[in-house]
């Protein structure tokens, strides 16, 4: 198990990637014609599928990687990778699609609820979330480790809650040049995880480089 520093990077690392912050224009966006009670609704039930996904993913993530026969070096690395093209987007807050494509958005226009799809999935606890999950995952075999993996999911998935639940205004205290900033900075923050686990994974996988 690791100290409490380490765990409170872990769920840092967590809520920048799942950026709920950067959500929050989408979610105004995607919920215009629906009740302040639906609205509710939806924020807790995206809240609850990414809780869903991110959990599973940090208890059957290990399994799958064997099941593979993939390495978690290679992982660290190929995950790496993801997230940092996904920081980079957002120091240019750009959205990628990795976190919806064009036809998505478009899909997303036509559904009666978009708590689930696209908004948990993949916008939210896209591909990039789920391979830090799995990464973090994978540090420790311990029961405590995962335990506490499954806490800091839980907290981002409150901390989305939170956020969704007050988009309107924090949108509109916000604006869009608010946001931009808020994205760039958690960006650079993001960029500086993905180099932390690639160099981890990369010495795994030539340990000459040490």
């Amino acid at each position: 198990m690791l100290d409490w520093a380490e765990y409170t990077k872990i769920f840092l690392a967590l809520l920048v990637i799942v950026n709920p912050i950067g959500a929050v224009p989408l979610f105004v966006s995607m919920t215009t014609c629906n009740t302040a009670e639906e609205r509710h609704r939806i924020a807790r039930v995206a809240s609850i599928s990414v809780a869903i996904v991110l959990i599973v993913s940090a208890i059957a993530g290990q399994s799958l990687l064997a099941f593979f026969g993939i390495t978690i070096a290679s992982f660290k690395v190929g995950g790496a990778i993801l997230i940092l093209l996904l920081a980079i987007s957002m120091i240019h807050a750009k959205p990628t699609g990795e976190k919806q494509t064009p036809e998505e958005a478009i899909e997303a226009a036509d559904k009666e609820s978009i708590a689930v799809v696209p908004l948990a999935i993949p916008l939210l606890s896209g591909p990039g979330a789920i391979s830090t999950t799995i990464i973090y995952a994978t540090g420790r075999s311990s029961l405590s480790h995962i335990l506490m993996i499954i806490t800091c999911c839980l907290l981002v998935a409150l901390t989305t809650w939170i956020a969704l639940r007050a988009a309107t205004p924090v949108s509109r205290w916000l604006g869009k040049t608010g946001v931009n900033i808020a994205i760039r900075l958690m960006g650079l923050l993001l960029a500086a995880v993905a180099v932390e686990i690639f160099t981890s994974g990369l010495l795994v996988l030539l340990p000459g480089l040490r």
